[in-house]
């Protein structure tokens, strides 16, 4: 009998078939939800036309990080069970469908529906589609982890280099008010539908026997933070481990955030040029974001891919004790060499996506491939905190400098010293991980490949 067109059965790759087709289908998946960064476009226009305050603007994308994390933790187990086709489309339909909803609240200007579409659904889109190619891509690149999820996240870090352009586009043809930016939410959904139908059309598993050509991995030495054994999600939250690397990637992104969401407000308040007009200067700031925004997405592969090569202990090393230095540079230097804050800001942006790139492979070492992806969701978490976090830090700590009568690079010397404190504290965790202790591992799955062949019959 023909298995189920969504189950893992279907699509297992025949011989022959080339792996260096899934980091495409999985860049289609991380490309369009990627569009999450970009919601800054639209926070103006929304203002306008529903008559809604800055914070209330701002809040379908902060409902959509909370609920990236939640649905990657809740639905981590469902998408490792169901495999990579399942995942793909059901985060096709959350996301595109909260454009889609989104589009029905602005075009009847209801903005609950543009909070329960963009933010909830498109938020559970974000955390599905976010985890769904993970193990897949470890299970193709054993010998390249880091690298593979590297691409693909790189996507995610991207998509806002395509939609932020787009999106400005789109409105400047449908215009700013609820109608045109309801037609722009209606475009993104089907057009998003269409290129994220290429992934979870194209995506294929391993057979359970496979391995990359030519490739023997040595056995784990003893002290060796790559695991032998196999650990299952619901064991992975038992350990220390889990919990220390939990800590070192919410701190990472809470200091890569310190800088990215209040991008250009930082450089207006650092360079505020004499003579130069108030257009021309929030323009440049512009290109700084972009500059940014580039960085980010370098990170996720560049980094990542060195991690292959010098280990994740000590690429989490870099990521969090030359961040510390490098917000050290920025907070003692203040705005004497703007090179120096270019470079310090563009490396922090680097290490925050390597970070996202890095763990998915830092999480194999540690527990295997068994369930490697329901434990990526559960960590994700962080990701959530993060996005609280962050932005409380940066803006709370403005605010009252602000009021205390400071201006400039003195708005942001407290903020940025509670980062060096975070990554400090981050880089401390990371030096605390140790093996994953053998009561953890699971006696049935020492050898995944066994495991797979075993459930396939």
């Amino acid at each position: 009998m023909t298995a189920p067109f969504f189950s893992r059965e279907r699509i297992v790759a025949s011989p022959g078939w080339s792996r260096w087709l899934v980091p495409p289908a999985a860049l289609s998946i991380h490309l369009s939800i990627g569009a999450a960064y970009s919601w800054s476009v639209f926070k103006k226009p929304l203002e306008g036309a529903l008559g809604i305050s800055g914070t209330l603007s701002a809040l379908p994308f902060t409902v959509g990080i909370v609920f990236l994390g939640l649905s990657a933790a809740v639905f981590g187990t469902w998408v490792d069970r169901n495999g990579p086709r399942a995942a793909m489309f059901a985060a096709m339909c959350c996301f595109c469908g909260g454009w889609l909803v989104g589009s029905a609240g602005l075009a009847l200007g209801q903005y609950w529906l543009v909070l329960v579409g963009y933010g909830l659904l498109g938020g559970i889109g974000w955390g599905i589609g976010y985890i769904s190619p993970v193990s897949t891509l470890i299970k193709w690149f054993p010998d390249k982890p880091g690298m593979a999820t590297g691409l693909a996240i790189m996507g995610f870090g991207g998509g806002a280099l395509i939609a932020s352009p787009w999106s400005t586009a789109m409105l400047d043809m449908f215009g700013t008010d609820t109608s045109g930016i309801a037609k722009t939410f209606l475009v993104h959904g089907l057009v998003y539908a269409v290129f994220m139908s290429l992934g979870w059309l194209l995506v294929r598993v391993p057979r359970p026997d496979w391995k990359p050509h030519g490739w023997n991995p040595e056995p784990p030495t003893a002290g060796s933070l790559v695991t032998g054994g196999q650990v299952s999600a619901n064991n992975a939250i038992k350990t220390p481990q889990f919990w220390l690397l939990w800590i070192v990637l919410c701190f990472n992104v809470t200091a890569g955030i310190g800088i990215l969401e209040k991008a250009s407000p930082i450089y207006q308040d650092y360079f505020p040029t004499p003579g130069i007009t108030a257009a021309a200067l929030a323009a440049a700031a512009g290109g700084y974001v972009a500059m940014l925004s580039l960085a980010n997405m370098a990170g996720r592969i560049g980094w990542s891919s060195l991690s292959d090569v010098i280990g994740r202990k000590n690429a989490y090393r870099m990521y969090l004790g030359v961040g510390a230095l490098l917000y050290l540079t920025i907070t003692l230097m203040q705005n004497s060499n703007k090179v120096v804050f270019l470079i310090a800001t563009l490396l922090i942006l680097s290490f925050y996506g390597a970070g996202f790139a890095t763990v998915p492979a830092y999480l194999r070492d540690l527990f295997g491939t068994y369930q490697v992806g329901a434990i990526h969701g559960r960590l994700l978490t962080a990701w959530s905190a993060a996005g609280i976090l962050g932005p409380i830090i940066v803006n709370a700590v403005a605010d009252s400098q602000e009021a205390a009568g400071k201006e400039g690079p003195a708005l942001y010397t407290m903020s940025f010293t509670i980062m060096i404190g975070l990554l400090v504290i981050g880089l401390v965790c990371n030096e605390l991980i140790k093996p994953v202790n053998d009561k953890w591992h699971e006696p049935d799955v020492d050898d995944p490949r066994a495991f797979e062949l075993q459930r396939s019959k």
